[in-house]
């Protein structure tokens, strides 16, 4: 909850005066909701990252083929969430977010339902769920199985050197100073990371946090209303700086630290230079796989064994729109769709062979090797939920590295992470950039997606190229008529894209097609969704729709006229390669000469929201949408 007027408050007293009637639209709709086809039912699912369309999307499109589903790529923020609502769109049935706390989510709670005395709501361990109630009782947010981020070990290095695993803060003192005696790190981290500061300053004072008086903190915390803001308590939290001060101590923090990122961090770990580093079992497993470094998962540690805990959060948290409930037919699908997501089966196709712990009773996801050492945590349900909300990760961010640099003192870093807690202003609270004439739809329709062509058409005609491709999951929402900050601009277009600009010939481009339509003899699918089909600007293309979400590329226009084989078009690609390629996602790698002749836009870190950017200050609006892909029916 925003301290003063919250952005879901002011965008809907600003938006309302502005907001237009979406184009391409058949009157309202969910976004991504389509009419029913053959008597199936229509369920909206947006999804935090694109991690979930490995082998969540599809499985579930298996499991429920009297289901048509939507699957957009949405974004890890309650923000993105609060700016749908304030344009004056509806909340898609399901939703899911990883950064959560009920004091982030507490004014999204209208519009979602309570889940409290569902089926599925008693399939969770009690504690679990009680984290996320409301003061009045209500559960509108179901924890999908956790993440384990805590102290990655060298288990080699520690054999090697005769130096004993720690199985207390005493003993993990004891071995960072044996290590740096022979000239090795103890223990690093990339504390340049929000993520990681928060989890460093909550992991090293989880006893304290996790005390009556800790819980009852966070259960105030949590429940605060606008006006009313709730900042630290004067027992736990002073505890916390202490200790934190003493972890930075212990772990030997040196000036230029707070800099570190993650590759800067792994790199060292992985070459044997590093004992111990903060990360998670999914990459303690991934390197004992692919380096044979064998890394095993330590607790955030206590004086004594029995005050050890891991320190875990969910892959994300789940919702359902209130307005589901409306409809009956929906609300009994939607409720077989969350038990499945929830069972021992649907946790393993979320978790797509990433290392996690569920919060489900009689879910037994088989133990990751990497955790056989904290087997005691875990059946003592020492388990942590770091606490999340936005103004937490960046407080935290903020205050710790003032501490990192000696500029805070621990009675100092209290006084200013209080301050500001009370007192909290929104970072993305940004100027307004431009105001939007015309409003276009994300629904996909016969001919595409109206604002993701939108989209593309501004970003080609800012970089004046003849063709661009936008060839994976690109567009997260609908273009609204109104206002637009550059945070809301950006969050048109999906996250962890690239930006990729070069010269190809006519036949080259049709082969780009190809790769990017068609089914390959292996039975690999670069589409998969019909929302997920290419979105191009500057041509035109028509596909066969051979059986549900398969495509075969028939023809290819640029600007309404033949393709010409022998000719040259500048193109502008924006997607990720690695949902095209890897085989957790389509498995369909791009063909090698085609991708040689790419070049990086500007350097290879320039991001496609800073492109995003850079073309809306040219252009100063979303452009007209164009019909993009006509799909013809299967003879």
């Amino acid at each position: 909850m925003k301290k003063k007027t919250t952005r879901l408050t002011a965008l809907i007293l600003s938006v309302l005066m502005l907001i237009g009637t979406l184009s391409g639209c058949a009157g309202k709709k969910t976004p991504g909701e389509q009419s029913k086809e053959d008597g199936k039912i229509s369920i909206s699912f947006y999804a935090w990252d694109r991690s979930m369309f490995k082998q969540f999307t599809p499985w579930l499109e298996e499991k429920f083929p009297e289901i048509e589903f939507t699957f957009i790529q949405s974004y890890n923020t309650m923000e993105y969430y609060k700016d749908l609502m304030a344009r004056g769109e509806e909340m898609p049935d399901i939703i899911t977010c990883r950064r959560f706390s009920l004091n982030d989510a507490a004014s999204l709670s209208t519009y979602l339902m309570d889940l409290s005395n569902t089926e599925v709501a008693g399939t969770f361990y009690t504690s679990y769920l009680n984290v996320n109630k409301e003061p009045g009782g209500a559960i509108r947010w179901l924890p999908m199985c956790a993440e384990v981020d805590c102290t990655m070990a060298n288990k080699d290095l520690f054999d090697q050197y005769n130096i004993p695993l720690p199985t207390n803060y005493a003993e993990f003192v004891a071995a960072i100073e044996a290590f740096e005696a022979v000239g090795i790190k103890g223990y690093q981290t990339d504390w340049y990371y929000d993520y990681s500061c928060l989890e460093t300053m909550q992991g090293c004072a989880i006893p304290e946090l996790m005390s009556l008086e800790g819980t009852q903190w966070r259960r105030s915390y949590e429940s605060e209303s606008e006006g009313n803001p709730v900042g630290l308590d004067t027992v736990v939290w002073p505890k916390v700086f202490e200790k934190y001060e003493q972890f930075l101590k212990d772990v030997h923090f040196e000036p230029g630290d707070e800099e570190l990122q993650f590759s800067k961090v792994t790199e060292p770990y992985r070459n044997g230079q590093t004992a111990m580093i903060r990360n998670t079992a999914a990459l303690a497993d991934n390197i004992t796989l692919e380096d044979g470094t064998n890394s095993v998962i330590l607790p955030y540690f206590g004086e004594t064994s029995e005050d050890n805990w891991l320190l875990t959060y969910p892959m994300c948290q789940l919702a359902v729109s209130k307005k589901v409930e409306k409809d009956e037919a929906k609300w009994k699908a939607i409720q077989e769709v969350l038990m499945a997501i929830f069972s021992e089966e649907g946790q393993k196709q979320i978790a797509a062979g990433t290392s996690v712990l569920s919060y489900n009773k009689e879910v037994n996801i088989a133990s990751s090797p990497s955790l056989r050492y904290v087997q005691d945590c875990i059946e003592s349900n020492h388990l942590y939920m770091r606490l999340a909300s936005t103004e937490i990760f960046a407080i935290s961010q903020d205050v710790g590295h003032r501490m990192m640099t000696g500029e805070y003192d621990t009675k100092a870093a209290y006084e200013a992470f209080n301050s500001r807690l009370m007192n909290y202003v929104d970072p993305e609270a940004e100027e307004v950039l431009f105001t939007q004439e015309k409003g276009y739809s994300n629904d996909f329709g016969v001919h595409g997606s109206a604002a993701a062509s939108s989209m593309m058409n501004t970003l080609r005609a800012a970089y004046d190229d003849q063709i661009a491709i936008g060839y994976s999951p690109v567009a997260s929402s609908s273009i609204y008529a109104g206002t637009y900050t550059m945070q809301q601009a950006k969050w048109i277009l999906t996250a962890r894209n690239a930006i990729y600009r070069g010269e190809y010939t006519g036949e080259e481009v049709r082969r780009f097609m190809e790769w990017m339509v068609n089914v390959k003899e292996d039975g690999s699918n670069p589409i998969r969704h019909r929302n997920l089909m290419p979105v191009t600007s500057g041509l035109e293309y028509t596909v066969t729709e051979t059986e549900r979400g398969k495509f075969r590329l028939e023809s290819v226009t640029v600007g309404g006229q033949p393709l010409d084989d022998n000719g040259t078009y500048t193109m502008l690609l924006v997607g990720a390669d690695n949902f095209m390629e890897n085989e957790s996602f389509c498995n369909c790698p791009m063909p090698e000469d085609l991708k040689s002749k790419r070049q990086a836009y500007l350097a290879s870190d320039f991001s496609s929201q800073e492109c995003m950017q850079e073309a809306l200050e040219k252009t100063k609006q979303f452009l007209e949408p164009t019909e993009y892909v006509t799909i013809l029916p299967s003879k």
